[in-house]
């Protein structure tokens, strides 16, 4: 893995006013998780470890690069217009998830959470493959990016 990951990771959030308790707590996880272990390696050669601005703009999710020394060492863009479609289906589950855990029994719950899962495991899979001509991810880092990128898309 090397220098080929990400050591710090923010998300750009001018546009987020609040998040519920449960989504902060996905956040919260997805960056711990994703700091634990990543692989991250740009196509452009760009040396690492890197710090990760994610972010919108202009509905395109924006990945920030910068190095040690804090300085911006380039971007990736990367068009929502693949993902989004995945993006509706999984805040869908989610909610019914988020729902179940609330209102259902356990074998109601994990038939979701199964569902939920599989839905995150092809978006993580989209995700590689939309990044692909820009950076190198393995699947773990394709899925926390991928509820990142969720997280992005919320407004309060």
């Amino acid at each position: 893995m090397g220098n080929n990951r990400i050591i710090e990771i923010t998300l750009d959030e001018r546009t987020v006013v609040r998040r519920s308790p449960d989504v902060e707590h996905e956040r919260k996880i997805a960056i711990y998780d994703l700091l634990q272990k990543n692989y991250f390696s740009p196509i452009s050669g760009l040396k690492g470890p890197y710090y990760l601005q994610l972010g919108m703009e202009q509905g395109d999710v924006v990945f920030r690069l910068r190095d040690q020394e804090g300085k911006d060492v380039g971007q990736i863009v990367l068009p929502l217009a693949p993902l989004q479609y995945i993006i509706r289906d999984y805040f869908i589950i989610s909610d019914s998830y988020y729902y179940a855990i609330k209102n259902s029994t356990s074998s109601r719950i994990e038939s979701i959470d199964l569902g939920r899962r599989g839905l995150h495991n092809e978006a993580a899979e989209l995700l590689q493959e939309t990044l692909s001509d820009s950076a190198s991810i393995d699947m773990d880092t394709a899925r926390r990016l991928f509820t990142l990128i969720c997280v992005l898309q919320i407004k309060a």
